[in-house]
C-alpha cells in the first residue's frame, strides 16, 4: 500500500509527472537538450520573479548551497540560522575552508532584520546566507524586511535557501535583491528528488571571478559560463529525465496560476495551524509560520513514533521532530500538489487514533 506523504520531502508526485521521467532519452549535447534546458530556465525565471540566469544541477539543493558559499565568498560569510538547515550553511562553509560566522535565532523564532543589520554593519562580511523557509522549526523568515536591510550593503552577496518554499510561496528574487536563490525539486515543486535549481545575478558572477578555488562540480562560474557560451549546456552530464518532468510540471504550475498555487498553500497551512492550536500548540511564532510545513509542539506528550505506526497502517506518514526536537514536536507538510481533502483526512485520522 502506498502511504500518502506528509513529510518535508520527498512529496507525493502526480502520476502524469512521474511518467514524464520515463520519456525516451535524448543526447545531452543535442539541440533538443539545449531547448529543453532553456525552456525550463524561462519558466523558472517567471516562478522566481527574476531576470537573472537560471542554473540547473543534478544534485540536491545542498550541492548548490556548497557551490554558492565556496564560489562567491571572498572574505567571510555571515550565516543566519533558524533551525537545522540554516546551520547546515555553516557546516558547508567550514568543510570548504570558507571563513564564516554563525548567527542563530532561538528555535521557533525568525531571523530579524536587526540581527542582519548588526552583523553586516561591521564590514566583516561579503556574503550572507538566509533560510527563507526552515522545515525543522516551521519558520518562514520575513524576507521583505530582511532584504531591505541587506540592500544597505551593496557589496554583500545575498544567498537564499528556498528549498522548501519555491513553488509554494511567492519568491520575489529581483525585488528582494537576491543574488543566488536555491531550491530543490522534491518539495513544493512536486517532483522526485535529484535536481536542484538556482538563479544567479551578474553581481554574484563577478564575485566568483575573484575567488580562486571554487571547486569543480559546483563551480558556479563554470556552470554560468557554459550555459552562456554553449546555449544552456552543462559541463557535466545532467539528469535529462528530471528535466523532462520539471519542464512538464512547470507547465502544470503555470496552468494552475502562481497566485492560485500560493493561495492554496496558505489555505492548507491555515487548516493545519488551526488544527494544531485546537489540539496541541504551534512550535513556531505564528506570525512567522511556514506555508509549506507546520511544526506542532507535543503538548500532550504522545508517542509520535507510535502515532506514525498507526498512521502508516491507515496509509499516511508524518514526520517526527528534527534532531533535539524529536518526540517534543511533530511535523506535517502541506506542499506541492497535496489535495486539501487528503490533508483533512490525515487530521481526522490523527484525531481518531489519539481519541481527540
Amino acid at each position: 500500500m502506498h502511504k500518502k506523504l506528509f513529510i518535508p520531502g520527498p512529496v507525493d508526485v502526480k502520476e502524469d509527472v512521474l511518467e514524464k521521467m520515463a520519456t525516451p532519452m535524448i543526447g545531452h549535447r543535442s539541440k533538443e537538450a539545449s531547448e529543453l534546458q532553456r525552456n525550463i530556465s524561462e519558466k523558472l525565471m517567471e516562478l522566481m520573479y527574476t531576470k537573472n540566469q537560471i542554473i540547473l544541477s543534478t544534485s540536491s539543493g545542498t550541492g548548490l548551497m556548497e557551490g554558492a558559499v565556496r564560489s562567491c565568498t571572498r572574505k567571510k560569510a555571515a550565516v543566519f540560522s533558524v533551525g537545522a538547515f540554516g546551520k547546515r550553511w555553516h557546516e558547508i562553509a567550514e568543510a570548504n575552508g570558507v571563513d564564516a560566522d554563525l548567527f542563530e535565532s532561538q528555535w521557533g523564532e525568525p531571523t530579524t532584520p536587526e540581527m542582519v543589520d548588526q552583523a553586516l554593519s561591521t564590514g566583516l562580511y561579503d556574503l550572507v546566507t538566509i533560510t527563507h523557509n526552515e522545515t525543522s522549526t516551521g519558520i518562514m523568515n520575513p524576507l521583505n524586511e530582511i532584504s531591505s536591510v541587506i540592500k544597505k550593503y551593496p557589496e554583500v552577496i545575498f544567498v537564499m535557501d528556498t528549498v522548501s518554499s519555491l513553488g509554494g510561496a511567492k519568491i520575489e528574487v529581483d525585488k528582494w535583491g537576491v543574488d543566488i536563490c536555491i531550491a530543490s525539486t522534491q518539495k513544493c515543486l512536486g517532483l522526485p528528488a535529484g535536481m536542484a535549481v538556482c538563479s544567479i545575478s551578474e553581481k554574484a558572477v563577478n564575485a566568483a571571478k575573484e575567488v580562486k578555488n571554487r571547486g569543480f562540480y559546483f563551480d558556479l562560474l563554470k556552470l554560468y559560463n557554459t550555459i552562456k557560451n554553449k546555449d544552456h549546456q552543462y559541463p557535466s552530464t545532467p539528469s535529462i529525465s528530471h528535466m523532462f518532468a520539471l519542464d512538464y510540471q512547470l507547465d502544470r504550475i503555470m496552468e494552475e496560476g502562481l497566485d492560485s498555487r500560493f493561495e492554496r498553500h496558505l489555505q492548507m497551512a491555515e487548516l493545519v495551524r488551526n488544527w494544531a492550536k485546537k489540539n496541541f500548540e504551534l512550535f513556531a511564532d505564528e506570525k512567522y509560520a511556514s506555508n509549506s510545513l507546520t511544526t506542532v509542539k507535543n503538548t500532550r506528550g504522545i508517542s509520535v513514533a507510535d502515532l506514525n505506526k498507526e498512521l502508516a497502517e491507515r496509509g499516511f506518514v508524518i514526520s517526527n521532530g528534527y534532531g533535539d526536537l524529536k518526540e517534543k514536536t511533530f511535523r506535517i507538510a502541506h506542499m506541492a500538489d497535496t489535495p486539501m481533502e487528503d490533508l483533512s483526512a490525515l487530521l481526522d485520522n490523527i484525531e481518531d487514533i489519539l481519541g481527540l
